[in-house]
């Protein structure tokens, strides 16, 4: 078992500065200092996180015939976040520091800094006194409506702390709007908020993210079984977008630390620069959700089974993913510095981020091996609008052919298709029409005939 504690600054700090240097992730609104919490995904982070919620979605809902989706609002009815026990129940305790007026998470302050003396924890530093911890609410409000009131209580909503509760509040719509029976799940991807005391870990604890999250509802009886096999098919999920097994670990979260409403809750964790940290939960919830809102909201949200004539609160496995902090073990599984000789002989450091194929936001580099052949030009031009409508594709003619294949190494594109003298067959008629297709990852080479690119591509990043 790997050690909880094990970090790795200076990867992580290598990582950090990729990421921004080549438009992965930037810090939201950097131009004026940064809003802390917040992250703005650039071009080619857009790209990842796109391809992990469409591989998402395509693996949980496409193709499955028990899952349906939905896609609720952020602005959450106030009685809706009474019935789940958010409002008044949702915080965190938070100390002061009446020296340096900073504010900490009470129950972490051994993973914080100092204001006085950054290698000593909160509290440590012979200069600092912290307050007595108090409760800290998490949730983010607003007032709806042109002429709310700064008073009037039902004026106020709320930006929803988690997805879930937006399906517990729809079940019994979708359930009646479609030709579905027990079991079956609803899944959403979609935004949350939480103001934490101390956002960190870079993306990993934002105050802003979005989460991809399950709603499985089930008979009773089949609660348990369905948690265990839900764990395995987010495990197996893992390593097909590039997250190894042996990466990720399992908390069987013990008895009087899982919520109130769980009856068993695993915590899927990964080995992150920063220590091992969690990715996911897969968590039993029983019928407390269905049950609290048919308490609150007097309306009947109990299922009918057609053919035993039961009517009961069905029950909930809910297996909820983080999606940036998926995208970010997935940058950090994939970074890799290697070195290697070069075409000159000498010996040079190559950075590559190693993204399976179906999560790499560039899939194909094209180049012409001169820009100034018109021939190649135009046979890489063509190549490209053949292949955009199908995968995300690069056109680039600017320096040698190594340096641009350096440069696509460092954003993970995993072909590269060349286009050369031999393709215009003036080194014979055997290879003419094809082109050299350069893998990332060995950076062996092959050759094939430029109508067979898109079947050979389309194969290899689904």
């Amino acid at each position: 078992m790997a050690n909880k504690d094990t970090t790795d600054p200076v990867r992580m700090e290598k990582i950090v500065s990729l990421c921004k240097r080549r438009g992965f992730i930037f810090q939201s609104a950097e131009l004026y200092g940064g809003l802390n919490g917040c992250w703005d995904y650039g071009p080619l982070g857009a790209e990842l996180k796109r391809n992990l919620k469409d591989y998402w979605w395509r693996k949980t809902v496409q193709e499955r015939d028990d899952v349906l989706g939905m896609d609720g609002s952020i602005l959450t009815h106030q009685d809706v976040l009474k019935a789940s026990g958010h409002v008044g129940g949702f915080s965190d305790p938070m100390v002061d520091c009446k020296t340096c007026k900073g504010r900490f998470r009470a129950d972490n302050l051994e993973n914080l800094e100092c204001g006085q003396k950054p290698s000593c924890k909160p509290g440590d530093h012979k200069n600092c006194e912290l307050t007595e911890p108090r409760a800290f609410d998490l949730m983010l409000s607003t007032k709806l409506g042109a002429l709310a009131s700064d008073n009037d209580p039902k004026a106020v909503a709320y930006l929803r702390p988690e997805t879930a509760q937006s399906i517990f509040v729809q079940y019994k719509n979708v359930l009646d709007s479609n030709r579905i029976k027990l079991p079956f799940g609803i899944a959403q991807i979609g935004k949350s908020f939480r103001n934490e005391i101390n956002p960190r870990n870079y993306t990993f604890r934002s105050r802003e993210f979005e989460q991809m999250e399950i709603e499985f509802f089930c008979r009773p009886e089949d609660g348990m079984r369905l948690t265990e096999e839900w764990l395995q098919t987010r495990l197996d999920f893992y390593g097909e977008i590039g997250v190894p097994r042996e990466k990720l670990h399992i908390l069987d979260v013990p008895d009087g630390e899982r919520a109130h409403y769980s009856k068993k809750t695993y915590d899927i964790e990964y080995e992150f620069p920063f220590g091992i940290q969690e990715l996911e939960g897969v968590a039993y919830r029983t019928d407390y959700d269905i049950g609290k809102h048919q308490g609150a909201s007097g309306k009947n949200l109990e299922y009918f089974d057609e053919e035993t004539k039961e009517r009961f609160i069905p029950h909930v496995v809910e297996p909820s993913a983080g999606c940036d902090r998926t995208v970010l073990a997935v940058i950090c599984e994939a970074f890799d510095e290697e070195e290697i000789t070069n075409e000159k002989g000498k010996s040079e450091t190559r950075t590559v981020m190693r993204f399976v194929p179906r999560m790499a936001p560039i899939k194909v580099g094209i180049f012409p091996l001169l820009k100034k052949n018109e021939e190649q030009v135009r046979i890489c031009k063509e190549i490209q609008k053949s292949l955009q409508p199908w995968m995300t594709v690069f056109y680039d003619d600017g320096g040698a052919v190594g340096r641009r294949y350096r440069r696509q190494d460092e954003v993970g594109t995993p072909f590269c298709v060349t286009v050369d003298f031999d393709t215009l067959g003036e080194n014979g008629d055997d290879t003419k029409g094809t082109v050299t297709i350069r893998h990332r990852d060995s950076m062996e080479q092959e050759r094939l005939p430029v109508e067979a690119l898109l079947p050979w591509l389309l194969e290899r990043i689904r």
